[in-house]
């Protein structure tokens, strides 16, 4: 059976530096896979050609089966795979609502879009108390919040989440990962970049451990937290 997503010898240069070299892996459908890594290893440059925002210099990148490496990113969007970057990128002029609006601009079915603004309200509690709200007046936590609801607007097939605790308290920061639990409980497939290791590997189907733009370690997210490397480099253990 076909994996949801395939990346094959995947590589991204920011002119002659090299920032992913030849990269492999696959995420199933309905699972959670994450990429860990120090900073600079490579995993956001990782998800922004993954959605098109760079253009990869060599390798597949593999969607349903299909080739996207030279598709625009709007396309991908179209194609079910959306988004969540490092830094949430909200509008913050702008409602907690129009926010989330933003992110079905490709669709038309009204209904459907309202259903799912309603949904995000009522996986984000906060979103629908101040949903008139401007963004900016919102915490890094309840940004953040929107950012993920706002990638979900689109249906996503594959969810691409940056970085979702960054910044945050050890509070907001187990709600977030519950919500993710949450999201792969209903069927969505996630792709996750997190600097948490121990709480991204908790609750990841399978892993990989990125370093200097190439992928070192893989297996079970069980399996690398029981790894003696990642326990050092990730978990601060000795």
């Amino acid at each position: 059976m076909t994996a949801l997503l395939e990346v094959e010898d995947l590589r991204v240069a920011y002119g002659k530096i090299e920032a992913v070299k030849g990269i492999s892996f696959t995420v199933e459908q309905g699972e959670v896979t994450t990429l860990i890594g120090t900073n600079g290893a490579g995993k956001t440059t990782t998800l922004r050609a993954l959605s098109g925002l760079l253009r990869p210099t060599a390798g597949k990148i593999l969607f349903e089966g299909s080739a996207i490496d030279t598709v625009p990113a709007h396309k991908i969007v179209a194609l079910g795979l959306a988004h969540s970057p490092e830094g949430r990128h909200i509008f913050p002029r702008m409602t907690i609502e129009e926010n989330l609006l933003l992110g079905a601009f490709l669709r038309r079915d009204q209904a459907g879009i309202a259903q799912d603004v309603e949904r995000a309200c009522t996986l984000f509690p906060i979103l629908a108390e101040r949903r008139k709200q401007a963004a900016g007046t919102l915490s890094g936590g309840e940004q953040q919040m929107l950012a993920m609801g706002r990638a979900l607007m689109s249906r996503p097939k594959l969810l691409m989440l940056d970085e979702p605790s960054m910044g945050l308290s050890p509070l907001m920061m187990q709600k977030i990962m519950a919500t993710i639990v949450e999201l792969r409980a209903s069927g969505t497939t996630i792709l996750l970049v997190e600097q948490n290791a121990q709480a991204a590997l908790s609750l990841s189907e399978r892993a990989y451990v990125m370093t200097t733009g190439e992928i070192t370690l893989s297996g079970t997210g069980a399996e690398l937290l029981r790894d003696d490397t990642v326990r050092r480099a990730y978990l601060g253990e000795d």
